[in-house]
């Protein structure tokens, strides 16, 4: 009678314990193979930190930890935050900021929440160095942004 109870007790145990956020080891290895330090944060998406030493400031990126499929195309999201809407006046800025849009060559701005986020849909079959590459171009052009935005404030 020991041995069920104890088993049982390990099972609700399990299930009520919070699991870590589960990962996607084609995203890990492509990271990996570039020798970039990332966390997976609590949505499953993994974190970046990009230093600009010479600047003394950081820019989060995120890349997406799920991917989106469309018509056979499956895609996943590079994104950083570049600025708060209310805080930064992000509304009085949307036109710019759509036109900004245009003249990028990949990426665009998007807002989700109260966040400015500059957001890149990568096909998921990119390689380790172009997901790098998408990873500093939305670094740079978030960071880019919020210096515009705050100026020194180095808050996202």
């Amino acid at each position: 009678m020991r041995l069920p109870i104890l088993a049982a007790t390990a099972c609700l145990l399990c299930l009520a314990a919070p699991s870590a956020p589960a990962g996607d080891a084609s995203v890990e290895a492509r990271l990996d193979a570039r020798g970039i330090k990332y966390e997976i944060d609590e949505d499953g998406d993994y974190k970046v930190v990009v230093s600009y030493e010479k600047e003394q400031r950081t820019q989060l990126v995120f890349v997406s930890g799920a991917t989106e499929s469309i018509k056979g195309l499956t895609v996943r999201e590079v994104f950083s935050p570049a600025g708060k809407v209310n805080e930064d006046g992000i509304a009085g800025k949307a036109l710019a900021l759509l036109t900004e849009s245009r003249t990028k060559k990949i990426g665009a701005w998007e807002i989700a929440g109260d966040v400015l986020y500059y957001v890149i849909k990568l096909p998921d079959s990119a390689d380790a160095t172009q997901l790098d590459a998408a990873i500093d171009i939305v670094a740079e052009i978030a960071d880019d942004k919020e210096i515009e935005l705050s100026g020194d404030k180095d808050a996202l």
